[in-house]
């Protein structure tokens, strides 16, 4: 089952089920010589994690990591980065009376009908708790950007809660507001709006989709590949894969089908010296004049800003009765799904959203050669340039 791998050279192998014993990544092609701030990967779990607000699942995990390979005194040794987190709060009992009658919208009967099996204590491997993987991974991958020399910023935030739209918000404005509500939403008023209409669905038994805003600076250009390989398909595949997104989109997106070519092609100019948003030109090089393109041309990166959205349906556990086809008894019959659940998705997922971007981003990079994929340029590791393995003095 090849799906539960990601990455070319930076990559991520996941396992783990929503109600097993843990969640677990291992992550390749990490560079030795980086070092690795443990606290910096806990911290983005816990943006992560369930229970942290009124409208997320009170199900209680503390989702503390364990780095338990690739790592030697703080610093990446170059082999792979072993990372586990312990289910705490499990409780599938609740689960046991969908075993064959499957939660509407739910993958309870396709992985049942692919495999002849599955577990179905709380979904699963299909369960979205699977992401706290991804999300580990990809502190690794922005503590190795960190560490290289390129300026790479990456942040989302929840621009669309139902029919409640934020204003349009500056970078700045994502870095500085994105963190101060419990919707993550950059834009204050509407994240008042956003989180009262949650709340309403959330009395009701019901929920609530949204969407994510994204955009990531100083990626420098020249990423990607034609085709299959190219740096819109490779993020298409990185936010589908999230559980639950409906649409991904990057540049003008959907709004392009308005627009002319005339309108939305972008002449090329000479760069006069002055403070752009790209990378890497220096004055003299060809940019392009605006970027309704969202950093991406020809499926390859231009160094302007990538910038995008993907959309999420509202969550399919609600407390709300609904009607099930049991295939062991021949009956259908109502059903209630309880246990702890989401009442909207996009709060939680903005952090999977920044996670799968600094994978991707990371992983182009690696492949281009622009980071060594061996050795952090520049950066010396834990060892002294004199030590030699075979040396007696060091045996």
């Amino acid at each position: 089952m090849n799906g539960n791998r990601f990455g070319r050279l930076f990559q991520l192998t996941t396992y783990g089920e929503s109600h097993g014993d843990a969640m677990g990544v291992t992550v390749s092609g990490v560079p030795a010589g980086v070092e690795l701030d443990e606290e910096a990967i806990q911290a983005q779990l816990d943006r992560r994690k369930p229970g942290q607000s009124m409208i997320t699942t009170s199900r209680g995990e503390p989702d503390e990591v364990v780095v338990n390979s690739g790592v030697q005194d703080g610093y990446t040794t170059g082999t792979p980065i072993g990372m586990v987190i312990q289910n705490k709060d499990a409780r599938s009992g609740k689960y046991e009376p969908y075993v064959t009658a499957p939660r509407p919208s739910h993958g309870d009967y396709t992985y049942s009908a692919k495999f002849g099996t599955r577990n179905w204590g709380g979904g699963g491997r299909s369960s979205a708790r699977e992401t706290v993987n991804w999300v580990a991974a990809g502190a690794v991958a922005e503590q190795v950007l960190d560490a290289s020399d390129y300026d790479v910023e990456i942040k989302a935030h929840v621009n669309r809660i139902g029919d409640v739209e934020a204003d349009e918000v500056s970078f700045e404005q994502l870095l500085a507001n994105s963190e101060e509500n419990d919707v993550r939403c950059a834009d204050p008023e509407a994240a008042a709006e956003m989180q009262e209409l949650i709340e309403r669905y959330q009395e009701e038994g019901d929920s609530i989709g949204g969407s994510i805003y994204f955009e990531c600076r100083g990626v420098p250009r020249g990423l990607g590949a034609p085709r299959f390989d190219s740096f819109p398909a490779r993020l298409g595949q990185a936010m589908f894969s999230i559980p639950a997104t409906t649409g991904v989109e990057y540049g003008l997106g959907n709004d392009a089908t308005d627009v002319a070519g005339s309108e939305r092609n972008e002449d090329w100019t000479f760069d006069d010296g002055e403070s752009h948003d790209h990378v890497e030109s220096e004055e003299g090089d060809p940019v392009p004049v605006g970027n309704d393109h969202g950093g991406l041309q020809g499926g390859i990166t231009t160094g302007e800003p990538i910038y995008g959205e993907a959309t999420w349906h509202a969550p399919t556990s609600i407390p709300k009765k609904q009607r099930s086809a049991d295939w062991e008894t021949g009956e259908e019959k109502e059903v209630q799904v309880v246990g702890r659940h989401d009442p909207v998705l996009p709060p939680r997922a903005v952090p999977v959203v920044e996670a799968m971007l600094y994978c991707t981003v990371l992983d182009f990079m690696l492949l281009a050669g622009r980071i060594n994929p061996d050795r952090v340029d520049g950066k010396p590791g834990q060892y002294d340039t004199d030590y030699h393995p075979s040396s007696p003095d060091n045996e």
